[in-house]
């Protein structure tokens, strides 16, 4: 893992590719042999379809401890994010146990540099996970509904009553996991949440 110093430059000027540590041009997130590998999702609710070098950058982030990578890719995705109303970003939490065990959760370092772009506050701490679900990659379709119902709870109904909601997650697959959560937001009183991805896959 990067020292102090390496990561600090590495966060505000990246020299290697997300994907592979390939050498890229200043401030890219991949380089000339994974770029071609990467494609923009086709809706709004993600950036980019999970695959080829960005399903191996998340792979990194997540289990490779590489969290220098997150904000670099909530910033490529922030440029993707449909432009709007939004009052407040709140990311899908992990549950304690697993953020113990990686030290981080993904997907507020993926939404910390949207709420940014967005001027926004982002609200990582508005939703709890309180069951420590299965990896939803590990489901088929038809448990993975089952796997996350009554997962979340919402802790800070303060923070997102009579607001426009930005959820986001890492990858989105079936929708069940954001669409729990979303169900979560909107009873503790979100006027609207609008989900939103680094990844989807069909």
């Amino acid at each position: 893992m990067p020292g102090l110093a390496s990561l600090l430059l590495e966060i505000l000027a990246p020299t290697r590719c997300a994907a592979c540590d390939g050498d890229v041009l200043r401030a890219a997130l991949f380089c000339e042999a994974c770029a071609p590998s990467v494609t923009a999702w086709d809706g709004p609710d993600a950036a980019f379809e999970y695959g080829g070098a960005v399903a191996l950058a998340i792979a990194r982030l997540k289990y490779r401890a590489r969290s220098d990578l997150g904000p670099r890719l909530g910033r490529a995705a922030a440029a993707l994010v449909a432009r709007g109303t939004i009052d407040v970003v709140v990311p899908v939490p992990l549950h304690p146990h697993r953020l113990a065990e990686r030290g981080f959760n993904q997907s507020a370092l993926v939404a910390m540099p949207i709420a940014k772009s967005l001027r926004v506050p982002l609200a990582a701490r508005a939703l709890r996970r309180v069951r420590n679900t299965p990896k939803q990659m590990e489901l088929d379709r038809a448990r993975r509904a089952a796997n996350v119902a009554g997962a979340f709870v919402c802790r800070s109904p303060e923070v997102v009553r009579e607001k426009r909601v930005l959820l986001v997650d890492d990858v989105k697959t079936t929708g069940a996991t954001l669409g729990e959560a979303a169900a979560v937001l909107r009873c503790a009183g979100a006027r609207e949440v609008v989900l939103f991805a680094l990844a989807a896959k069909d």
